[in-house]
């Protein structure tokens, strides 16, 4: 099938787009209670984006990330951010939780990545970056099977 014939799920199942899209807004006010601001939030939805290859989801999550706070520096480094210096603790975190739910199938969360996660987030604030993860997954696989166009730049912000 050519592009323009794929099925687009969004459109074709509305329904269920729009409880994907209410699982995202249900994960943005649990990461709100548990203190996730939006940079936390745009850098692990960027990163996961970038792991599965998604460059609808990267753009739109570009935008964000940009109005969060982040600069041009900083999300370059997202790609690299075992070797960068930019993120915190925290963010380390974050980008190493998002990689385990990315990657899930390889080996699941393993231990080491819990604890060590476990050790510097709160119980909360895993909980939150994993529904997080849990949707961006989701609207990565259908954007990639779909083959979204890539929006034009600020329509994800």
């Amino acid at each position: 099938m050519s592009e323009e014939q794929r099925v687009h799920l969004s459109k074709s199942a509305p329904e269920a787009y729009q409880a994907l899209d209410a699982l995202a807004k249900s994960a943005k006010v649990i990461a709100t209670k548990a203190g996730i601001d939006a940079r936390l939030a745009e850098i692990v939805q960027l990163h996961a984006s970038q792991l599965n290859g998604c460059a609808y989801c990267v753009r739109v999550h570009v935008d964000r990330a940009v109005k969060a706070g982040l600069d041009a520096d900083v999300i370059a480094q997202i790609a690299t951010w075992r070797e960068s210096g930019v993120f915190s603790e925290r963010e380390r975190a974050a980008l190493e939780l998002t990689e385990a739910f990315t990657f899930i199938h390889e080996e699941g969360v393993p231990d080491s990545v819990y604890d060590h996660v476990g050790g510097i987030l709160s119980e909360d604030e895993y909980v939150a970056l994993s529904w997080i993860l849990v949707s961006i997954n989701a609207f990565n696989r259908i954007t990639i099977a779909g083959r979204y166009p890539v929006p034009p730049r600020g329509e994800g912000a």
